[in-house]
């Protein structure tokens, strides 16, 4: 098949040539049209259940609505971890499902549950609802909306109902969520004595104040044959309209609200500010939807912003510098093109050096273009995204992609310049064909065999999967291609360009060429007769090689340079909002004097519509970066240094999206996760302190911090029901009383053009500076009689949980941990090993260590195992390939002997064995294999045509010498940008793999042109 599609293209010339022309239009045109985006979509499906619960402790939160929500999930097709965080007056469920769960089907299941447990859930809350569609990467933007003129409630009021709404009016926009700021209220404060001296109860006014807010629709009438609306107009509109409103008759005469109560606008009780450079502001997080082109909406969203900026009220504006994930990417996309782009200039220069010619080059160099452009193609029309992997994957094979054309041009210039010598001419149609035919089978095997090493990337599952398949795939696609081209299009311009080439016509060597034929040749000479020697000396690297590999750290995902932070600032629970609001102040402080901080967001408590229920003693702080002269490293430890002089803090550095990754495999914010489960919430919080302080002692952990979860005080009301009886009073009437007195109850909503706010009652003089305060607190009941709160419910103080973190039905308590200056799975084996020798776990308690930790584990081990499967796959392959055991097995020595470099270049770069160099090592092994291919088939080749063993092997070691230094350098030096780009942003996973294969060829190419011919001289003279 493979000789019939180089006879057809030969025949076919001119379709070959426009074929590819259009090629080349179609997939620039295509390549500049495909969306852009930082990473893969690594969203795991997961459907967010929020459940508000209007103040109630956490444990009976717990209780009535996290445990039967859980219960009813967990019996769920295709989920496989619900986890939940329940907290004051708040239950927020997560439920995750298998990979590759359509994300609305999840949600369907879901809502489905939700019907049927909606009946064991209380009736007097508001139904759970579902969080909206996000991607994990879908924070791409935290703008500032700050004023130095205009209040906290106006600043607010124009962030909700203005800004809101026109952000998420931009295409592929999910939520826009404001942090901070007074939400406007009209409020109607009503006084006990007033209410007492008319004789009002509660009761009364609230239902006075809602009814005086309605309006009515009382049919049609019809007039001269033209129909009219009959409208009742009775919606509030202003103060004065709410003041006039009656609520009953005195001696005939009205009772209006004014009379009983103040009419003001107030702002709501908050659990959240936040602040822009420290300074208070609305800060706005913007989720975008999951697979939509972050650049794109970035781009839509900047161009609104930029009109919103005109019409807002003046001194008002909004600051986009806070965190912006397009900056990012278009940073990584940049290096990565630049990586692409120098790669390919010197390959370009390499082969030009050994072919010296322009034609020559020039055609081997077209299976660039065309296989990245064949790869973009298949990416758009899978409905894939161009991002920082699929360039990567792309960056890698630059030098390989050359690799086949090379070697078919190689092979055609030999046999054109033998037929200009030769007496007997043949066609030059028949010396291409014969040409290319000659090297088929090696460079169709050799690519096989590349292709083949990869499969193991199509097998991993979760973050690791979806992170890494784009880049086998977009790698073994322009593999393909560039096989593909040089079967068919790289002949066919050799029959149009190279006969009538100086090249062909010159009867010599280049002067490099031949200087290398004559350094190789007595070496080689050397090596045949000595081969004890090289067998000794081989075994002696790779033992060597071996040794070092098995002290390399481990772990799993290199660090990230995202040019960003996010710093989570968390003091002790029961703390007030606005003591926690002052220690974000003084973090963001701390921060904004290093010279490398640019702009900081700080979000501190929980926003109104946030499904993440932050508590009110966390803050979080976005931070962007500009670096100068000290490393990122420095930059972090004199921050660690500063950060602990707060007292009473654990403050967590990590970065917007490593941040997200980590919160998506364990549910912490951090590398590590240590999962303590069990029943007894004190004996967790014990058990947890101990575990933090014996990590702390760990080299190598750092911001090491237990799950605040802790005893709180809660001021109980517990009502009497005897004296609510001797009042008159049922036990929702005493609860309303006591919510309107201390909080405050919505009745309707007054609508100001297209904003809306809520209509509240409450008391006025209302003191809960102190419990003797909140006991005095008079309120006026149905009959009219004042009486304290304390002549119906008894009032003291209690400890109760702020916060229960579950997961699969079980409490736990999570502490958690980030690595410096050592790699993961060392850390963590320390840990592990400290925790089993220290910690004595009651009956019913265990431990499970999450995050990075994790994947780490599983993806090593299923690459283990798939790589042993494929390299018995490769050697089958081979067998096939020669029909010899004995071949296969020579060229299978690259694999160890390509280990020899890949493992010094793990060594350089820190000794850190990564998911990123495992897959350098395997992509090296694919293409050590394909040189001895090329090599002993050659030598084959030879034997074939008559020619005695040693003459057969030292003639295709040196006419093989040229194409396998050519290949072995165009990879090499592709790879040399994308190497010394390591820790530039984009270049994180790359750079590893690059620096592994880049070392690995040096070591099996030279040892490739030793060790495989004098083996197969020894092996084959001896049978």
């Amino acid at each position: 098949m493979i000789e019939k599609t180089i006879d057809w293209s030969l025949k076919n010339r001119l379709l070959i040539l426009a074929a590819a022309v259009l090629l080349l239009f179609w997939g620039s045109w295509t390549a500049s049209d495909t969306s852009v985006d930082v990473f893969p979509d690594l969203t795991a499906p997961v459907v967010t259940v929020v459940a508000e619960a209007h103040g109630m402790p956490p444990v009976d939160v717990e209780r009535l609505i996290t445990f039967p929500i859980e219960t009813a999930m967990n019996g769920a097709s295709g989920v496989r971890r619900v986890r939940s965080s329940t907290g004051v007056g708040i239950s927020v469920v997560n439920v995750e499902f298998e990979w590759g769960t359509d994300i609305y089907k999840a949600r369907q299941i879901v809502s489905e549950k939700l019907q049927t447990t909606s009946a064991n859930l209380p009736n007097d809350l508001p139904p759970p609802a579902l969080a909206p569609v996000a991607s994990v990467m879908g924070d791409i933007m935290f703008i500032a909306l700050v004023s130095d003129t205009h209040s906290e409630m106006e600043l607010k009021t124009i962030a909700d109902w203005v800004v809101r709404r026109r952000l998420l009016a931009v295409p592929g926009i999910a939520e826009v969520i404001p942090n901070g700021g007074e939400t406007k209220q009209f409020q109607v404060i009503a006084s006990p004595e007033r209410l007492s001296a008319y004789g009002v109860s509660l009761e009364q006014l609230k239902t006075a104040v809602a009814e005086s807010n309605n309006n009515a629709a009382a049919g049609f009438m019809v007039e001269n044959l033209q129909e009219y609306l009959i409208q009742g107009l009775g919606k509030v509109e202003t103060i004065n309209d709410i003041e006039q409103a009656v609520v009953t008759t005195v001696n005939d005469f009205p009772v209006l609200v004014r009379d009983i109560a103040d009419v003001v606008v107030g702002p709501a009780p908050r659990r959240g500010t936040a602040a822009y450079n420290a300074k208070s502001a609305i800060v706005l997080g913007i989720q975008k939807q999951p697979n939509v082109n972050t650049l794109k909406v970035t781009k839509e969203l900047d161009e609104v912003i930029e009109k919103l900026q005109l019409t807002l009220p003046e001194g008002m504006r909004i600051e986009t510098n806070v965190f912006r994930q397009s900056n990012f990417i278009n940073t990584a996309i940049d290096n990565l093109v630049v990586a692409l782009r120098d790669g390919a200039i010197l390959v370009i220069a390499i082969m030009f050096v050994f072919l010296l010619s322009v034609r020559a080059t020039g055609i081997a160099l077209l299976a660039i273009p065309l296989s990245v452009l064949t790869a973009i193609l298949t990416i758009k029309w899978l409905g894939g995204s161009l991002n920082t992997m699929t360039l990567g994957g792309l960056a890698i094979a630059m030098g390989a992609l050359v690799d086949d054309a090379i070697i078919v041009v190689e092979n055609i210039v030999r046999r054109l310049r033998e037929n200009t010598q030769s007496s007997d001419k043949k066609p030059v149609y028949q010396i291409i064909l014969t040409a290319t035919r000659e090297i088929q089978s090696s460079i169709v095997f050799a690519t096989l065999i590349i292709i083949l090493v990869f499969i193991p990337l199509f097998f991993l599952t979760g973050v690791e999967g979806r992170l890494l398949q784009p880049l086998g795939f977009a790698y073994i696609v322009a593999l393909a291609a560039s096989l593909f081209v040089a079967l068919t299009v790289t002949p066919v311009l050799c029959f149009y360009l190279l006969p009538k080439s100086k090249t062909v016509f010159n009867r010599h060597d280049s002067k490099l060429t031949s200087g290398l034929k004559r350094f190789y040749r007595p070496w080689l000479s050397f090596t045949l007769k000595r081969s004890g020697i090289v067998i000794t000396i081989a075994g002696v690297l790779l033992l060597a090689s071996v040794a070092v590999f098995l002290q390399f750290g481990r772990g799993f995902l290199p660090e990230f340079n995202e040019g960003s932070l996010t710093i989570s600032v968390v003091t002790l629970p029961g703390t007030s909002l606005e003591t926690s609001d002052e220690i974000g102040q003084r973090a963001e402080t701390i921060l904004l004097n290093e010279p490398e901080v640019i702009a900081t967001a700080r979000r501190t408590g929980r926003a109104e519509r946030d499904p993440h229920a932050q508590q009110v003693f966390s803050s979080e702080i976005e931070v962007t970066l500009k670096m100068q002269e000290r490393s990122k490293a420095e930059l972090l430890s004199s921050l660690r240094q500063k950060f602990a002089a707060i007292p009473g803090t654990n403050v967590v550095i990590g970065q917007p999206i490593s941040h997200r990754i980590d919160h998506m495999l364990s549910g912490t914010r951090a590398n590590i996760a240590i999962k303590l489960f069990g029943d007894d919430l004190a004996e967790l919080r014990k058990l947890g302190t101990q575990i933090e302080g014996l990590v702390q002692e760990v080299p190598g952990a750092v911001d090491v911090a237990v799950e605040q979860q802790s005893e709180i005080p809660f001021l109980q009301v517990k009502f009497d029901r005897p004296a609510l009886a001797n009042y008159g009073l049922s036990v929702h009437d005493a609860a309303e009383i006591v919510e309107t007195a201390f909080n405050g109850t919505a009745v309707s909503t007054v609508l100001d053009g297209q904003a809306s706010f809520d209509l509240v009652v409450k008391f006025s003089g209302v003191n809960k500076e102190s419990e003797a305060s909140i006991k005095e607190t008079l309120v006026t009941l149905n009959n009219g009689a004042i009486v304290p709160i304390q002549a119906f419910a008894e009032i003291k103080k209690q400890r109760g949980p702020n916060t229960i973190s579950r997961e699969n039905v079980q409490r736990k308590l999570v502490v958690m941990a980030n690595v410096a200056e050592r790699d993961l799975i060392s850390v963590v084996n320390d840990i592990q090993t400290t925790i089993d020798n220290n910690i004595d776990l009651p009956t019913g308690y265990f431990i499970e260590y999450g995050g990075q930790f994790e994947s780490a584990q599983s993806a090593g081990s299923q690459l283990l195992i798939l790589g042993i499967v494929v390299i018995i796959g490769i050697f089958f392959l081979l067998i096939t390939a020669f029909n010899s055991t004995k071949d296969a097995f020579l060229i299978m020595l690259n694999l160890p002997l390509a280990l020899i470099g890949g493992v010094a270049g793990v060594w350089i770069i820190g000794g850190n064995l990564t998911i990123a160099a495992v897959i350098g090592f395997i992509t090296l092994f694919g293409i050590a294999t394909r040189n001895g291919v090329i090599l002993v088939d050659h030598i084959k080749h030879l034997l074939a045509e008559g020619q005695a063993l040693k003459d057969a092997v030292v003639q295709g070691s040196e006419e093989r010498l040229i194409p396998i230094l050519m290949t072995a350098l165009a990879t090499a030096l592709a790879l040399i940008p994308l190497a010394l780009a390591s820790g530039e942003p984009g270049s994180e996973i790359q750079a590893p793999m690059a620096v592994v294969i880049l070392f690995g060829l040096i070591s099996s190419t030279f040892l490739n042109m030793i060790v495989v011919p004098t083996l197969y001289f020894r092996f084959t003279r001896d049978q």
